[in-house]
């Protein structure tokens, strides 16, 4: 059984439990990063910081993350080293995610896809594997230009 990382923050947790169980429908591990108890909840910062660092240090292969838009997950988590993640709201950006750019994070709008859409992005993303080939250098690139920033800032 696969272990994947979920977190939502307040905008996010009815279509974050209904991913979950969906998970845990096609017997999947979940480990919950948000706090539904609404008034403990930490904001969506510090849930994508936490889901990308376990995800980098290799707790986890990959991760979902649901905010309102699925933006603001997005760009935190993509703040960690060495993380992909990628927002995704139809079926072929999650496929392409994968495929092309070896994205270990997805994110999801609560408020921009519906429960049923949001199960086929799902397993469209967790159908979909690194195809390499030419997007290999690409993916590279993408590295050493975060390498690069990272040495810049040091």
């Amino acid at each position: 059984m696969s272990t994947i990382a979920i977190g939502a923050d307040d905008a996010a947790l009815e279509l974050k439990n209904l991913i979950k169980r969906h998970l845990e429908l096609l017997h999947y591990e979940v480990v919950d990063y948000s706090n539904d108890a609404r008034q403990d909840l930490p904001i969506y910062p510090d849930i994508a910081w936490s889901l990308a660092n376990a995800i980098s240090d290799g707790k986890f292969a990959r991760g979902i993350l649901v905010c309102g838009t699925g933006i603001g997950m997005a760009i935190v988590a993509n703040k960690v080293p060495g993380i992909r993640a990628a927002q995704c709201h139809d079926t072929y950006s999650a496929e392409r995610a994968r495929k092309s750019n070896n994205a270990q994070v997805m994110t999801l709008g609560a408020r921009v896809v519906g429960p049923e859409l949001a199960k086929s992005i799902v397993n469209a993303w967790l159908a979909s594997e690194f195809e390499g080939g030419g997007s290999t250098e690409k993916v590279e690139k993408i590295g050493f230009y975060e390498q690069t920033a990272q040495n810049a800032c040091r």
